[in-house]
């Protein structure tokens, strides 16, 4: 396969290091020149990616029409926010029938829309996948053994990419509720805010365990409203990306949780971040979405409260513990 993987970040240089290292022809593009030079010079990601040595067949390149120039798969591994100025950049550039493959976990914040719908306005015509799960990049880079999801409209393609994507330590699953997959990796960032605050304010297992539990309850509960299937919640993009962003150290999401429950500033966090931590992002056409289809998402609530509304975090889990009673 030749790929090209859109977004010198950690975790598009994990996936074009996973890509390369599998024997595919592969092009990571960065829009900065300078870090594009860095990346060939050094092979190593200084920024996102320090210690892990890139393989000399990865090409880097900060020229658009050069990444892109005989690709099969466009990956694109851009921030969500981000993600419809790149996409619009490739209109020019792409063959028709070229399947994109998208690795973002947020929503587009003016719209609301989904990636898939994104690109799908300003790249119609194209086959549209998505890639989620527990993937660290930090893990991935690294040659940890990761399982993943690949959802999108049953087809060949699809079945070609899962065969491509499969390496050693690299496991992928296929799925045909794109709709719930990416609403799952909307959902699990915002749950791991929510648990990084109650870690922030010292509260102990038992408290994190309850928002993971009754936020899985809450994610199911919205992607059956949105229309998805139940079971993906349960699943590596739902249950699996849920599990890992709200416990590990290496979740960004859940840091900045971490930091908001010790008393730092949603905006002082972000000001002080190089990366990106999509549940900040999300949050607030999360909830936005969730009042307009009349879903109750108690822990979204208390994190869209406490991210935007600048409500202690103190407040938010009595408020959570105190609601009435009910069945499980």
């Amino acid at each position: 396969m030749r790929a090209a993987v859109l977004g010198g970040g950690s975790w598009g240089t994990a996936f074009a290091r996973l890509l390369a290292t599998a024997g595919h022809v592969t092009v990571l593009w960065t829009r900065r020149e300078a870090a594009a030079r860095q990346l060939r010079t050094s092979q190593e990601n200084v920024d996102y990616l320090p210690g892990v040595t890139l393989p000399a067949e990865l090409r880097v390149t900060h020229s658009l029409p050069q990444a892109l120039c005989n690709a099969e798969t466009l990956f694109l591994a851009v921030p969500s926010f981000a993600m419809r100025a790149v996409a619009r950049s490739c209109r020019a550039h792409l063959p028709a029938d070229l399947p994109l493959v998208h690795l973002a976990k947020g929503l587009d914040p003016q719209s609301g829309l989904r990636m898939s719908e994104v690109l799908a306005q300003e790249l119609p015509g194209h086959p549209l996948f998505a890639l989620s799960g527990p993937s660290h990049a930090e893990e991935v880079a690294r040659d940890q053994p990761t399982a993943v999801v690949l959802a999108g409209t049953p087809s060949s393609t699809g079945e070609s990419l899962q065969r491509e994507l499969m390496a050693q330590r690299f496991r992928v699953y296929l799925s045909d509720d794109l709709l719930g997959v990416e609403y799952c990796s909307v959902v699990k960032n915002v749950l791991a805010v929510g648990t990084g605050i109650s870690d922030g304010l010292g509260h102990g297992d038992n408290a994190r365990a309850a928002l993971i539990a009754r936020g899985l309850a809450e994610m199911a509960r919205f992607g059956r409203a949105m229309g998805a299937r139940a079971e993906t919640f349960y699943g590596l993009a739902g249950l699996g990306d849920l599990v890992v962003t709200a416990t590990s150290d290496l979740s960004r999401n859940r840091r900045v949780g971490i930091r908001l429950g010790r008393g730092e500033s949603a905006s002082d966090i972000v000001a002080s971040m190089h990366m990106v931590a999509e549940g900040l992002h999300a949050v607030v056409t999360l909830w936005a979405l969730a009042r307009e289809h009349g879903v109750d998402m108690p822990i979204t609530e208390a994190v869209y409260r406490i991210v935007h509304l600048g409500e202690p975090p103190a407040r938010q889990i009595p408020a959570l513990m105190q609601r009435p009673p009910k069945w499980e």
